[in-house]
Parts: C-alpha cells; sequence; structure tokens
C-alpha cells in the first residue's frame, strides 16, 4: 500500500491499565483522585483522549468498583481543562485456570460477569468512548485467557450503542479486526469504526512491522486507527502509526519509563509522543476536533 502519512494526529492517554504495575513504579496512579489527576496532567500535555481504568486504592490491583468510576469521571469532567474520556468496559472477562492436569475448578484471579455488570459503569458514567476488547486470547501469563465470546461482545456492544458511547474495538490480532468488521456488517456497531491496535501483548499479535501493517491493511479505509507498543518500542510506534495513517496511544498502562533508568509520568510520556508527532511534520489534533472528527458528543459534568 502506499504511505498515507496522518497529518492530523490526536494521542491517547491510557493512564493506569490493570496490570501488576502499581508496585513497578510511584507514579502509577492507584485511588479515583491519582487517576483523575494523571489523566488532566496528561491533557495539558498534549492527550486530546484519556483512557481510564480504575484500581482499589490501597492495593492497587484493578477493580469494577462503580463509585471509583463515577469519581474518576466527575473529577475529570470538572476540570479546567478539556478532554475527551474514554473507559474500559475490559474487565469482567478474566479466567485462570488450574494446573494442566487439574483445570477445574478456576482460580484465584477469576472475574466473570455477564454483559449487563461488564457494561454497567458505561451506563452510569457515559463516557463519550468506551473499549470493546474483540476476541478472546492466551494473555501473558500461562494459565489465564481473556475471554471475549462473540455473543458476549454481540450484547455488548448492543448496550453500547443504545447508549450513544462509541466503541473503541481494542484489537489484538488480524482475527478480532475480522470479527470488529463483522459486528459492523450485523448493525450492532456503527460505521465508521474506531479501532486500537494492539501490538506486541503476549500472545497476540507481535509488534513487527510485516504484523503490524497486515492489521492496517485489514482496517477499511474510512474507519479510524490509533496502535501501540507495550515498553520499549512505545515511542517507536508514535512514528510507526503515524506513518501508516494512524493516530497515537502513550501512557503507564503500556509502558513505565521514559528512558532507560528513569521511570516516566504521563504527562511526560505524552509530551514526548507529542514532539515526536511534531517533528515528522504533524499536528497534535484536541479534543473538541476529536469529536468533530468521530463524531462524539460532549458530556456535561454532572
Amino acid at each position: 500500500m502506499p504511505l498515507t502519512m496522518n497529518k492530523d494526529v490526536f494521542i491517547t492517554c491510557a493512564v493506569t491499565g490493570s496490570g501488576a504495575t502499581q508496585d513497578r513504579s510511584p507514579h502509577v496512579p492507584r485511588s479515583p483522585a491519582q487517576i483523575a489527576e494523571s489523566a488532566i496532567e496528561a491533557a495539558r500535555a498534549g492527550a486530546a483522549i484519556v483512557h481510564c481504568h480504575v484500581r482499589d486504592p490501597e492495593t492497587g490491583k484493578p477493580s469494577r468498583d462503580l463509585g471509583y468510576y463515577r469519581e474518576v469521571t466527575d473529577r475529570i469532567r470538572e476540570a479546567e481543562i478539556d478532554v475527551v474520556l474514554n473507559l474500559t468496559a475490559g474487565m469482567g472477562g478474566d479466567m485462570v485456570f488450574g494446573p494442566t492436569e487439574r483445570p477445574l475448578p478456576l482460580q484465584d484471579g477469576t472475574d466473570m460477569a455477564g454483559a449487563a455488570e461488564r457494561v454497567e459503569h458505561i451506563k452510569q458514567c457515559l463516557p463519550e468512548i468506551c473499549t470493546l476488547d474483540c476476541g478472546t486470547m492466551n494473555f501473558a501469563e500461562s494459565d489465564y485467557v481473556m475471554t471475549n465470546t462473540p455473543g458476549m461482545l454481540q450484547a455488548m456492544g448492543r448496550m453500547m450503542t443504545h447508549l450513544g458511547v462509541k466503541p473503541e474495538i481494542e484489537a489484538f490480532d488480524t482475527g478480532h479486526l475480522w470479527y470488529a468488521k463483522q459486528l459492523v456488517k450485523d448493525g450492532i456497531l456503527d460505521s465508521p469504526a474506531l479501532v486500537q491496535l494492539c501490538m506486541g501483548v503476549p500472545w497476540g499479535a507481535p509488534d513487527d512491522l510485516n504484523t503490524f501493517m497486515a492489521m492496517v491493511n485489514n482496517i477499511p479505509d474510512d474507519w479510524t486507527f490509533s496502535a501501540f507498543a507495550l515498553g520499549r518500542n512505545q515511542m517507536a510506534y508514535v512514528a510507526a502509526s503515524v506513518l501508516a495513517g494512524g493516530n497515537v496511544r502513550v501512557g503507564l498502562e503500556d509502558n513505565l519509563w521514559l528512558e532507560k533508568g528513569v521511570l516516566a509520568t504521563n504527562a511526560q510520556l505524552v509530551d514526548r509522543a507529542v514532539g515526536i508527532v511534531e517533528r515528522m511534520g504533524a499536528r497534535v489534533i484536541g479534543p473538541q476536533e476529536v469529536r468533530e472528527k468521530l463524531g462524539l458528543t460532549k458530556r456535561a459534568p454532572a
């Protein structure tokens, strides 16, 4: 395919995630107040979208607590700086199996919820965007499977569409894109869709450029996409995604380091991404332009 660089780029900051990173860096926010403040700082640095999970404030472990989501949402919306809010809907599909000779019963860490429960915080908070992890995959650890069956995705997708919240399709492999196109074809998700290409997440699509371009080439021309890679390749993927015609995601969910030996903040990662995008000759766009591009409606504070 010809090289079609994106000249008007939006940056998403993935603020905290659900991985076991809370004890690896003091900058990973835990409480709703810390998550919101880190998101606001990222917006000041140039992020048009902030993607938020919530954590237990004491342990830092991932949570689905509705009160935490409401507090994060309210704090971000009441801030003096504008930003598009993107809440995860990826929690509640975690299966941890037992040893290989006795896989059942399921082990600690399993968190399986119905579609309505997985989307309840989206219903209550009404972010402008929420994620839809568009497939099931072996995920990093030996006995953990991230489960999102076709039936579950259909149910959650219908709920998101009914609520007027735009799904961000998280595609961890080419088959996830294939099924995303089916959801649009079936009228469950609206077109043009929004896609996040999640590269280098074990054991989905590796982050080599051949695989990345295979993913890009499977996205319909009228859809909007962003892409990211984990760890040391996060900033390389800022450039790669822009060159391929896409947008950018950075943040502590995906990478803790600014450079070797230097732990990053979300704002620092966004600031570095802004610099890369601008030095490539592209323009970083703000939240209102993102709303116009994606057909979003700004939500007022509660």
